[in-house]
């Protein structure tokens, strides 16, 4: 349950708003660009003017969320991206926990004088907004945005959400939760069930998100399971590598990997994971488990990074050739000490 009087505040910041940036993060996945548009869609019904600004592009197959192009990819067009930075008065955060998590544009919007809001359900939210709406139990930002969404129609004769912005918010549920598998709890299917009850095609969202992969993407993910996943059945641990010469060979694109971090954990016996993908300068590191083994601890202990218990990411700056031994050393150094 949200306080009251951070509901209140919330209200009072979007209903004095005059621009209003929502941001998303880098590597934006179905849980960011459903709370971006889920909170757009709902502000939009309120009269509320806002911009949708991600640091990079976002996976083709969640285009159908963002069907007239709105959302802006700094990368792409900095300067329109900054220009709305410098007149935003409010700015609203989803899916991440600081500003370090959207790059180059993080550092004009932390120095911004507007009213910053946090939306999210990461671990460790920085203390730097001036309105914090954070809950690590629920399955992902879009879980969330619809509860502050829910409790404000309950005080305010606000407009409620569109279909287009509840189907926003039933697929960042579905893609964070690996399709209702990973992080649920009885709210979460009630909420699903709200969304469906209003007009949600689930097998539509379910098309989108799981049946509009290209020919390469399917031909990597064979190729990332039969030839590149290694697994070390005593340390229950497997590991799949995505370098730079792969991702030319298969033509990838972004969001291309989502999901492949979970295909070890299918495995009997194991019960952690890692994809790690080769980027300009650094790794960029996935970790998912189950049970009690926390990758939370994980990756704050060797991989720069952290998350939820069995949910985290990180970076790391080391040759491509080396993280795989470097990862079960710390999958066997992190069992000794649990």
């Amino acid at each position: 349950m949200i306080e009251r009087e951070k509901i209140e505040k919330f209200y009072s910041c979007i209903s004095g708003a005059k621009k209003v940036v929502l941001f998303g993060h880098v590597n934006p996945d179905g849980d960011s660009i459903g709370s971006l548009s889920g909170m757009y869609d709902f502000l939009a019904n309120n009269g509320i003017e806002a911009e949708r600004i991600v640091p990079g592009a976002y996976p083709g197959f969640l285009a159908f969320l963002d069907p007239e192009k709105k959302i802006t990819v700094y990368n792409d067009e900095k300067e329109k991206a900054l220009s709305a930075v410098k007149e935003a008065d409010l700015m609203v955060c989803l899916d991440f926990n600081s500003f370090s998590r959207i790059d180059e544009i993080g550092e004009a919007a932390s120095r911004s004088a507007a009213v910053k809001i946090l939306i999210d359900h990461h671990l460790f939210p920085d203390k730097s907004f001036d309105l914090t709406i954070s809950d690590t139990e629920v399955s992902s930002t879009c879980e969330l945005v619809y509860i502050v969404i829910e409790e404000l129609l309950k005080l305010y004769p606000a407009a409620p959400l569109s279909l287009a912005g509840e189907t926003a918010l039933y697929t960042g549920i579905m893609t964070d939760t690996n399709n209702f598998a990973n992080s649920v709890r009885p709210d979460t299917f009630r909420i699903a069930s709200l969304l469906m009850e209003h007009g949600v095609d689930k097998t539509a969202v379910q098309q989108f998100v799981f049946g509009g992969f290209s020919e390469e993407r399917m031909r990597l993910m064979g190729y990332m399971l039969y030839e590149n996943m290694r697994v070390v059945p005593e340390l229950k641990a497997s590991v799949m590598v995505l370098d730079k010469a792969t991702k030319e060979r298969f033509g990838f694109k972004t969001g291309d990997s989502e999901g492949f971090v979970n295909l070890g954990l299918n495995i009997a016996g194991v019960d952690v994971a890692a994809l790690f993908t080769e980027d300009d300068n650094f790794l960029r590191v996935s970790l998912r488990s189950k049970g009690d083994f926390s990758v939370n601890s994980l990756a704050k202990e060797f991989f720069n990074g952290g998350g939820h218990k069995n949910a985290s990411g990180g970076r790391v700056y080391m040759p491509v050739s080396e993280i795989a031994e470097y990862y079960f050393d710390a999958v066997r150094k992190y069992r000794h000490t649990i």
